[in-house]
């Protein structure tokens, strides 16, 4: 299951190790349609966390990572950002990949 952060735990969770962030909203209908496949690969990749935030939740992480459309997705590897991704990709393989990249 991918964990959700909030401003209380992101720099405790994103600080050591590779991290793909969803940043999304409850009602964003391509976040919901790409949630089952962070879950997914949640479970098969063991080098790297793969969590949540929910930007209306937590709108001081929506606005330091300048989030201006969701979903987002923000690669960080021991706690710098390493890429930045606007839009929901359908493709397993393709979230798998852009992990992969951060080893």
């Amino acid at each position: 299951m991918v964990e959700l952060l909030t401003n209380d735990n992101f720099e405790q969770a994103t600080s050591e190790g590779v991290v793909l962030i969803d940043m999304f909203a409850s009602w964003c209908g391509p976040c919901k349609m790409v949630a089952p496949l962070l879950d997914e690969l949640s479970n098969e990749i063991k080098y790297a966390k793969i969590v949540k935030v929910d930007v209306d939740a937590s709108p001081e992480l929506g606005a330091q990572f300048q989030v201006r459309s969701i979903p987002t997705f923000i690669l960080m590897k021991d706690g710098e950002m390493i890429e930045k991704i606007v839009g929901a990709n359908m493709t397993k393989e393709f979230y798998s990949k852009l992990i992969e990249s951060a080893k």
